[in-house]
């Protein structure tokens, strides 16, 4: 089997056991090393098949886009022996003859139809999404969102309700808050930062947390402690201000996801107008009531990694923080 054609298994079938990912073709002999580029060298040989750097250059586009971020040379050593055991594994299997495997030919073929439909989207999007297009829909978003307010806060975290109310005394006997926090604070950060969480909007923290802290004027304290799932806070607001629109670099990533997901959503309506879909039941019988040829939820939906996909997206419930994203 060919490195190119493990590559297109593992990119296909991230999420699938490494013994999962045989193919079709037999290994090809290896190249004389002369005849490799200078510019992408072989980096393995599993058994005389080579594995070139652009194998996991290609690979690596395929992970999530926190991991993308890192250095080729940190990443290097995982990826490349994920790509050698693969390819290990995959011989073994031709050595048994499981690519005539009925199973493994329907399965094969299913990654098949995932790669070329992945591959359409790549060169759909590659042609239409542009540096221009995205400005003009970042100009758009700047013009119709209402300003948003953001205050700069500290807070103390306390276990019980009993401690911030003593925490609370102290304040008004005139201690110092940041001080306060250093010494009393539950909160790692906030020992070393005086209980200080920079400018946050709203949504930005839990709504028990963002209701209180929102209400209060500059310099003011709470009277009462604020329960939230992390504790007792007692909160202080520092300053209130206007938030700044987020720049068209931050915004580039989520605008090109969110015109990725049109552009594919209205190209596969295009295509279904035009195409014979019959749906039936799971036991191959015809429905009772006629199934609408496609699903009415968009057909493109991006992962973690940015890549456009056919594959419907998965809505995770966003994880409540008292630690609001760096404003860069």
């Amino acid at each position: 089997m060919t490195v190119r054609a493990i590559l297109a298994l593992i990119l296909a079938c991230a999420a699938l056991p490494a013994m999962a990912q045989t193919a079709a073709k037999p290994a090809k002999p290896a190249k004389p090393a002369a005849t490799a580029p200078a510019a992408d060298p072989v980096v393995a040989r599993v058994n005389g098949t080579e594995i070139r750097r652009s194998d996991i250059v290609e690979l690596m586009r395929s992970l999530p886009a926190q991991a993308q971020q890192q250095p080729l040379e940190k990443l290097y050593p995982a990826v490349l022996d994920q790509m050698v055991r693969t390819l290990l594994v995959s011989q073994a299997a031709h050595k048994q003859k499981l690519q005539d495997d009925p199973e493994v030919k329907k399965r094969m073929a299913l990654i098949s139809d995932q790669v070329m439909a992945d591959a359409y989207v790549q060169h759909l999007l590659q042609k239409d999404i542009t540096d221009q297009k995205l400005q003009a829909r970042y100009d758009k978003y700047v013009k119709d969102a209402p300003p948003r307010e953001e205050i700069n806060a500290r807070h103390i975290l306390l276990a019980n309700e009993a401690d911030a109310k003593a925490v609370i005394a102290d304040l008004n006997k005139g201690a110092d808050f940041a001080k306060l926090a250093s010494e009393k604070t539950t909160d790692p950060a906030g020992k070393s930062s005086g209980g200080d969480l920079g400018y946050f909007t709203k949504d930005e923290m839990v709504p028990e947390f963002a209701d209180v802290a929102f209400k209060l004027k500059k310099g003011e304290f709470t009277q009462t402690p604020v329960k939230t799932q992390f504790g007792w806070h007692v909160i202080k607001l520092e300053d209130r201000r206007t938030a700044k629109p987020p720049t068209f670099e931050q915004m580039k990533p989520q605008l090109a996801n969110e015109m990725s997901r049109e552009i594919v959503a209205e190209r596969v309506k295009e295509l279904s107008s035009s195409a014979k879909i019959e749906v039936y039941n799971m036991d191959g019988s015809k429905p009772t009531a006629a199934a609408p040829a496609t699903p009415n939820a968009p057909a493109a939906a991006a992962p973690d990694n940015g890549a456009p996909t056919l594959a419907p997206a998965t809505k995770e419930d966003a994880t409540p923080t008292l630690a609001p994203a760096t404003k860069q």
